[in-house]
C-alpha cells in the first residue's frame, strides 16, 4: 500500500505528449480536483485550452466498462484500484501481462470521469526504471454483460411503454355489449315478457333480431317467433302517443313563444313611442347636444330592433298561414268526411283486418303441423295410428276450408262497409249543402215577413216552391256524380293504362304487381288509391279469388267487354 501510495503521489504530467478534450474549462477543473489531481497548467496560471480532442473510440450502448493502456509493468491491480476508485465504485479489474488491462465500474456516468485521466503519466515511486512508468491511454470498451445489461435495461422499458400503451388502450376502448344467450323455449318466454315491459324493450328487440339472424326460426318455433314479433308490434301505439304528446308541447312551446315574442315588440313599440316623443319640439330643445346625439342613436336603435322583431313575427305568421291553408286544401268540402261515422266504420274495418291476419297466421300454424304429421307419416308403417293420423288431417282439411270461406266472407264484408261508408260520405255532404240553402233561404224570408207582416201565406208559399226545386236540383247532382265516376283527366288516364295492363293478363293481377307497374309511371300513386278506382268501376273491373289456404289470393281483371256483351 505504500508503495501504492507513492507511485499515485507520483503521477506527473507530461505536456508535450498531452492529448485531451477542453472543451469545457471550468468541466475539465472540477473533473481534475474531484480526483484529487492538479489541472493542466502551473499553479497560478490560466488553463490550457488550444490542445487537440482525444482519440476515443465511439462509445458502445450502456458502456461502464473502460480499456487503461500503458501501464507500468510493475504496476498491480492494487496500486490501479486506487487510482481509478477515485471516478467510482469498481466492480472488477480484468489485468492483461502486456501492460493494459479493463476496468468496470457500477454506473455509467463514472466512465466519463475515468476518461479525464487519458495522457497522464505514471510512475511508481521515484525508480527512474521504464519497467515503474508508463503514460495512460483510457478508452471506451465493448464488454459482452454491459451490453447484456442495456439489453436487458431496454427491454424492461419497451416492456413498461408496451404496459401503459395497453391500460390506455383498455381505458379508451368502449365496453364490449354484453353476450346475447343461445335460444330455448325457457329464454323465449322470458324474453316475451321482457317485450311486454317498456323500460326493457329495447334490450329484448336485440336479442329477438340475433335469434332471427342465426336462424332459430324454424316450424316447431314459429309460432313463438310470431307471438314475439307480434309483442314488439304492441309497441306502435305506444310510440304513436308518445309522439303526438310530444308534437302538443312543441306546440305549446311554439305559442308560449308567439306569446313572448308579441310582449316583446309591445315594449319595443312603448320604447320608440317613447323615443319619438322626446324628439318632438317641446322636450328636444331642453337637451343638450350629447343628449340629443345619445337619444337619436338610441332611438334608431331601438327602431332596428323593433323591425327585426316585427320581420320575424310576420315571417313565423306566414308561416302559419301556410299551415292553414294546407289543412283548408285537404279539409275542403269535397274532401270532408263525416268523423262519426268515418271512425266507427274505420274501427270495424281495422278490427276485420286484424281477424283476418290472425286467421292466416293460423292457417300458416296449421299447415306446418299438417306438413311435420306427414313426415312422420311417411318414417312410420301404415298401422292403425296412421289412419287415425288420415283422418285427423281430413279434419284438418275441412277446417281448412271452412276457415277460407269464412275469410271469403269477411272479405265481402269489408267490401260492402268500404260502399256503405262512401255512400254515408256521399249523403253528408248533400245533407250539408241542402241545410246551406235552406239557412240562406230563412234568413232571407225572417227579414222579409218582418218588413211586411200582412203577407205571411204568401210568402210561406214561395218559400216551399223555392226550396222543392233546390232539393231537386241536388239530387239530380248527386244522381249525375254517382253516374259520373271520373273527377279527373287523371283518373281517366290511369283508367285506360290499367284496362290496357289487364287486357294484357288475361287471367288477372293482383294489386301489388299492378301498383309496381303504375309506380314507374307515377311514383307518388300508392295502391290504396288504385284499389279504390278499381272498386269505383264494377262494369269495367272484377274482383276474383285464386289459391288455397296460405297461397289465397285477390286479382283483378278487366271485365268491360263481358258488359257490353250482355247489354
Amino acid at each position: 500500500m505504500a508503495a501504492a501510495a507513492d507511485g499515485l503521489g507520483s503521477i506527473s504530467l507530461d505536456t508535450s505528449q498531452l492529448n485531451m478534450a477542453v472543451t469545457d474549462p471550468a468541466a475539465w477543473a472540477t473533473a481534475m480536483n474531484n480526483l484529487g489531481m492538479v489541472p493542466v497548467g502551473l499553479a497560478g496560471q490560466q488553463l490550457v485550452t488550444d490542445l487537440p480532442p482525444p482519440s476515443t473510440r465511439e462509445r458502445p450502448p450502456g458502456c461502464k466498462t473502460v480499456f487503461v493502456g500503458g501501464l507500468p509493468e510493475n504496476a498491480t491491480e492494487e496500486i490501479i484500484q486506487e487510482v481509478f476508485e477515485q471516478c467510482g465504485d469498481i466492480t472488477a479489474i480484468r489485468k492483461s501481462k502486456k501492460n493494459f488491462c479493463h476496468i468496470r465500474f457500477a454506473e455509467e456516468f463514472m466512465v466519463d470521469k475515468a476518461i479525464y485521466l487519458s495522457g497522464y503519466r505514471m510512475r511508481l515511486g521515484s525508480s527512474t526504471d521504464k519497467k515503474d512508468s508508463g503514460r495512460l491511454h483510457v478508452d471506451f470498451a465493448q464488454a459482452r454483460d454491459d451490453f447484456y445489461e442495456w439489453e436487458c435495461k431496454q427491454r424492461m422499458l419497451a416492456r413498461e411503454e408496451r404496459h401503459r400503451r395497453k391500460m390506455e388502450e383498455d381505458r379508451m376502448r368502449p365496453p364490449s355489449p354484453p353476450a346475447i344467450m343461445h335460444y330455448s323455449e325457457h329464454e323465449a318466454t322470458l324474453l316475451a315478457e321482457k317485450l311486454k315491459d317498456d323500460s326493457k324493450f329495447s334490450e329484448a328487440t336485440t336479442v329477438l333480431l340475433t335469434w332471427i339472424e342465426r336462424g332459430e326460426v324454424n316450424r316447431r318455433t314459429a309460432n313463438q317467433f310470431y307471438s314475439m314479433v307480434q309483442l314488439a308490434n304492441s309497441h306502435v301505439r305506444r310510440l304513436m302517443n308518445e309522439k303526438a304528446t310530444h308534437e302538443q308541447e312543441m306546440e305549446e312551446a311554439k305559442e308560449n313563444f308567439k306569446t313572448a315574442s308579441m310582449g316583446i315588440l309591445t315594449q319595443f313599440e312603448q320604447i320608440v313611442a317613447v323615443f319619438n316623443a322626446s324628439t318632438r319640439q317641446k322636450a328636444w330643445d331642453h337637451f343638450s347636444k350629447a343628449q340629443r346625439k345619445n337619444i337619436d342613436i338610441w332611438r334608431k336603435h331601438s327602431e332596428e330592433l323593433r323591425n327585426a322583431h316585427s320581420e320575424q313575427l310576420m315571417g313565423i305568421r306566414r308561416e302559419e298561414e301556410m299551415e292553414m291553408s294546407d289543412d283548408d286544401s285537404i279539409g275542403s268540402p269535397s274532401n270532408k268526411r263525416p268523423r262519426v261515422d268515418e271512425s266507427a266504420l274505420a274501427a270495424q274495418a281495422y278490427a276485420l283486418k286484424e281477424e283476418n291476419d290472425s286467421l292466416r297466421w293460423q292457417l300458416d300454424a296449421y299447415r306446418n303441423e299438417v306438413e311435420l304429421l306427414k313426415q312422420e307419416k311417411g318414417q312410420l308403417f301404415r298401422t292403425e295410428e296412421s289412419l287415425t293420423k288420415d283422418q285427423q288431417l281430413q279434419f284438418l282439411q275441412q277446417t281448412l276450408q271452412g276457415m277460407q270461406q269464412q275469410l271469403l266472407k269477411i272479405q265481402e264484408e269489408l267490401n260492402n262497409k268500404k260502399s256503405e261508408l262512401e255512400q254515408a260520405r256521399e249523403e253528408h255532404t248533400h245533407t250539408q249543402a241542402v241545410l246551406k240553402i235552406l239557412q240562406e233561404q230563412l234568413k232571407k224570408n225572417t227579414k222579409e215577413l218582418a218588413e211586411t207582416n200582412g203577407h205571411n201565406e204568401p210568402q210561406a208559399n214561395e218559400i216551399n216552391v223555392m226550396t222543392v226545386p233546390l232539393v231537386n236540383q241536388d239530387r239530380e247532382k248527386n244522381s249525375e256524380k254517382r253516374s259520373q265516376p271520373l273527377k279527373s283527366e287523371k283518373e281517366a288516364l290511369l283508367i285506360g293504362i290499367i284496362s290496357t295492363f289487364l287486357h294484357v293478363h288475361p287471367f288477372g293481377a293482383n294489386i301489388e304487381y299492378l301498383w309496381s307497374y303504375m309506380q314507374q309511371l307515377d311514383s307518388k300513386i300508392s295502391a290504396n288509391e288504385i284499389e279504390m278506382l278499381l272498386m269505383r268501376l264494377p262494369r269495367m273491373f272484377k274482383q276474383e279469388f285464386s289459391g288455397v289456404g296460405a297461397t289465397l289470393e285477390k286479382r283483378w281483371k278487366f271485365c268491360a267487354f263481358e258488359g257490353i256483351k250482355t247489354t
